[in-house]
């Protein structure tokens, strides 16, 4: 696919195409020796708490996913490549309840970020750990991130470590802080300060 193909239809209002990979975060970046002290747990409202180690989780079906990403901060970056694994591929250990509506990303140092449900389970929702043919640098959520590009990035939790189904929503820490609940690049959901 032609990185500018469709430009004009590809990026949100407001939005700037970059061709790097910026980097932001707030605080410090957690870096790992020992993969053996990683995990993801998959917990709340489940029939049964599932949790994988990073070789149980490198161990699953991977697969590539390609897409355009949109920061809250205006870039716009097109036409990436990912390796990871899709959502479903993760639920088919998880045996959600019905009363299951929302998802807590849970990340490194206490970083959070809710979404619907539906969003979370979407076709193009997976975790990546791959960017371009690359080991995600620990910068851009080494060794897992979580990627829901339909909505602004800060929805794709970096250095995931749980997923936590709940029955109603709740702001993450970015929602808390003034970020929008939901996050819609096409609607300009960008920040909520009510």
């Amino acid at each position: 696919m032609n990185t500018y193909e469709g430009v004009q239809d590809r990026v949100p209002p407001g939005q700037r195409l970059t061709d790097g990979f910026p980097v932001l975060h707030h605080g410090s970046v957690p870096y790992y020796n020992d993969m053996s002290k990683w995990n993801l747990r998959v917990f709340g409202l489940v029939e049964e708490e599932v949790t994988f180690s990073y070789k149980q989780f490198l161990a699953l079906p991977k697969q590539e996913f390609k897409n355009d990403i949109h920061c809250v901060t205006t870039w716009s970056k097109l036409a990436n490549v990912w390796e990871g694994v899709a959502v479903r591929t993760i639920m088919e250990k998880v045996k959600l309840k019905p009363e299951a509506k929302y998802v807590m990303l849970h990340a490194e140092e206490g970083w959070t970020t809710n979404l619907p449900v539906e969003d979370f389970l979407a076709e193009t929702s997976f975790l990546g750990f791959r960017h371009n043919g690359q080991l995600l640098t620990p910068e851009h959520g080494y060794p897992v991130r979580m990627v829901v590009p339909h909505l602004y990035f800060w929805k794709s939790a970096k250095w995931l470590r749980g997923i936590e189904f709940m029955p109603k929503d709740k702001p993450g820490f970015w929602e808390r802080n003034g970020y929008h609940m939901y996050g819609d690049p096409w609607k300009e959901e960008r920040y909520d300060f009510e």
